[in-house]
């Protein structure tokens, strides 16, 4: 009898530790299912980047159908595979695009450091050269960031858009708006750095230093002797 009774009760503790692992392990698949993978999700290519699911589940409240299958397939490196997953994409609406709209949340051409893990890999190597509203005015990345220490977001936030040619495309690209702290002005106010309608020669380089910079230095010369 005494024997049966402790047969009985190892039956029971059995069960109970079988219940409670099967609860674990169900809790674990729950958490899974429901907020996605725990470690972010790393993309090398083309840029390193990182994404995190908690943060998309968990704290914006995103069911795993928000973005699986329309947008993403639920399949490590699928989205890369495809040679389509660019800025150029998101920014018409694309895979995290769809979202990230600047209405929806943070448009993908801002905030860069959320999501890029080497904001290096970014910064643009080549001068930016404007030719409207006048030719030409240049700016470099490498004097801001490295020299200065500014971050992406010190100008790419409500100044300017990080579109190429987004600034010109606007009406209001002008020096009066600069004067009025818009664009460069906000930081080129004369206390934060030189005053915009000081130091012109610092961007404005005009046609001739437009056309040396593009390598048709003497070109103007020649279109003027054309026209003669």
């Amino acid at each position: 009898m005494k024997q049966y009774r402790m047969k009985t009760v190892g039956t029971i503790l059995l069960a109970g530790s079988f219940f409670l692992v099967s609860n674990s392990i169900a809790a674990e698949t729950f958490d899974e299912d429901t907020y996605g993978p725990e470690a972010p999700i790393i993309w090398e290519q083309p840029t390193k980047v990182s994404f995190s699911h908690k943060t998309h589940t968990m704290e914006a409240g995103l069911a795993c159908d928000s973005c699986h299958d329309e947008l993403f397939t639920m399949e490590s490196g699928a989205a890369l595979a495809t040679g389509t997953m660019t800025m150029a994409a998101m920014l018409e609406g694309q895979y995290c695009g769809s979202c990230h709209d600047g209405n929806t949340a943070f448009a993908t051409n801002m905030q860069c450091a959320s999501c890029h893990m080497d904001m290096t890999e970014l910064i643009p190597t080549d001068l930016i050269v404007w030719t409207k509203p006048v030719k030409a005015v240049i700016f470099d990345h490498k004097t801001h960031i490295e020299d200065f220490g500014l971050e992406c977001e010190a100008c790419h936030d409500s100044l300017f858009a990080m579109e190429k040619g987004a600034a010109e495309r606007t009406t209001d690209f002008t020096m009066q708006a600069l004067y009025e702290g818009k664009y460069c002005g906000k930081c080129h106010d004369g206390p934060t750095a030189f005053a915009a309608n000081t130091r012109c020669n610092s961007c404005h380089i005009g046609v001739k230093g437009y056309n040396r910079l593009m390598g048709n230095d003497g070109q103007h010369g020649k279109n003027n002797k054309a026209g003669h």
